[in-house]
């Protein structure tokens, strides 16, 4: 009987651990930001956005249509993330009948290679000036949205949600 009562004790014990939770809420805050997040899209409120708001947002729709992607975070599980920008090696030219425009894909990119936390919304990096940027995140699945002016990219922080997705 003493053998009986121990079988079931061990037995209820190990299917009381074998039951616990595998769901993302046991993972901590940063695994949620591991990855390559690419930008796709800069939203704007038309009625209020400006001239270079809008621009933006147009620039970065062709392109993205065109699967370039001048703007990528890649976080990774150590705590580094790799920031790789092409957005100052944006040339508008003629399209190949030369009568309209044409926005080819850059060649060129810079690439920086820094420290991240990211905790309770909020990224916290340094740039290449060794300033600290701290902006607020929002995930969602695959989607990851940021005000694009707390990013202090040139040509891509004159406002809106720089809207990301995960490669």
């Amino acid at each position: 009987m003493m053998k009986f009562k121990f079988l079931l004790i061990l037995m209820v014990t190990g299917l009381f651990f074998s039951c616990s939770s595998d769901s993302k809420d046991d993972n901590s805050n940063e695994d949620t930001i591991v990855g390559i997040w690419q930008a796709h899209e800069l939203k704007v409120n038309n009625d209020t956005a400006s001239d270079d708001e809008k621009n933006a947002r147009d620039l970065l729709n062709f392109l993205t249509l065109k699967d370039c992607y001048v703007l990528s975070f890649e976080f990774k599980a150590d705590l580094t993330v790799i920031i790789e920008n092409s957005v100052q090696y944006i040339e508008i030219g003629l399209n190949s009948e030369g009568n309209g425009f044409d926005i080819p894909c850059p060649t060129e990119k810079d690439t920086e290679t820094t420290v991240y936390v990211y905790e309770n919304g909020q990224l916290t990096y340094t740039d290449e000036d060794q300033q600290t940027i701290t902006v607020d995140v929002t995930i969602d699945g695959d989607i990851m949205t940021v005000d694009a002016s707390d990013l202090d990219i040139p040509n891509l922080n004159a406002g809106g949600q720089l809207i990301f997705k995960r490669k």
